[in-house]
């Protein structure tokens, strides 16, 4: 059982009478996951959410994530994000599921269906060493359903880059910002626009960064109003949130 329309579906069967109850409430009590072993499935993630759950790849082997793929499309399942994957195990994913790939976000969408975008939410990046983060949260957020514009390479070290493209920041519903280094571009940019900043603190740098510490930290103690931070090269996160933030209030097209 995969969406709301189902749970409906059945509240109208014993309404009408072709469905008892107790037999209601067995198929309500099987549809919450399914136990593969390794793993329990969310079927209702899609129901409580909106969102079909999604599957972080990085540790889990192939063969796993190949039964969830499975046992989701069982259940009518699309779009499926499956996040932190080589080329080599999305190739293997491919040859059994519909499947995009982009190797830079080490990101894969299997059984993908088209969605209409909606909203604006823009992608902006310090440099092009933040790409990788940046498309993760970007086909996140287009996966879900949020029109998504990148804005890349306009970090502070060159702000008349960033200055050059002021119309699509002034017109976003959210944006998020991925930077490592020292991370300024969120404080520069949260002082722009008057909508949410998702910042983003990467794991580019040099020594002293710390892996991405020195921007989470930055980042963390912005002056600037209106920013909130997830964790260190968390595109996924920031791209569910945005798309989140961009859908609230019946967004139109």
């Amino acid at each position: 059982m995969s969406s709301g329309h189902d749970i409906i579906t059945v509240l109208k069967e014993v309404q009408s009478g072709a469905l008892s109850p107790d037999d209601a409430l067995l198929r309500l009590k099987l549809a919450p996951f399914e136990d593969l072993g390794y793993a329990k499935v969310d079927y209702h993630r899609a129901i409580r959410q909106g969102v079909p759950e999604v599957i972080y790849g990085q540790s889990k082997t192939t063969e796993q994530i190949l039964g969830i793929l499975s046992s989701m499309q069982r259940q009518g399942c699309s779009n499926i994000l499956v996040t932190r994957i080589s080329q080599e195990v999305a190739d293997t994913l491919a040859r059994s599921f519909p499947l995009r790939y982009d190797s830079l976000a080490r990101l894969a969408v299997a059984l993908p269906a088209e969605t209409p975008g909606r909203g604006s939410v823009v992608v902006a990046t310090g440099g092009t060493s933040d790409m990788g983060v940046a498309e993760e949260a970007a086909i996140t957020a287009e996966v879900l359903g949020s029109r998504v514009t990148r804005l890349y390479d306009v970090g502070v070290a060159g702000l008349h880059r960033l200055l050059s493209n002021l119309e699509p920041l002034m017109t976003a519903r959210v944006v998020i910002v991925a930077a490592g280094m020292e991370g300024a571009l969120a404080s520069v940019i949260g002082g722009l626009v008057d909508c949410p900043v998702i910042a983003v603190p990467t794991s580019v740098g040099y020594g002293a960064s710390f892996g991405g510490v020195s921007a989470l930290l930055s980042m963390l103690n912005s002056c600037s109003s209106g920013v909130s931070v997830v964790n260190i090269d968390n595109g996924f996160g920031a791209g569910f949130l945005a798309n989140r933030i961009n859908q609230m209030e019946g967004v139109s097209e």
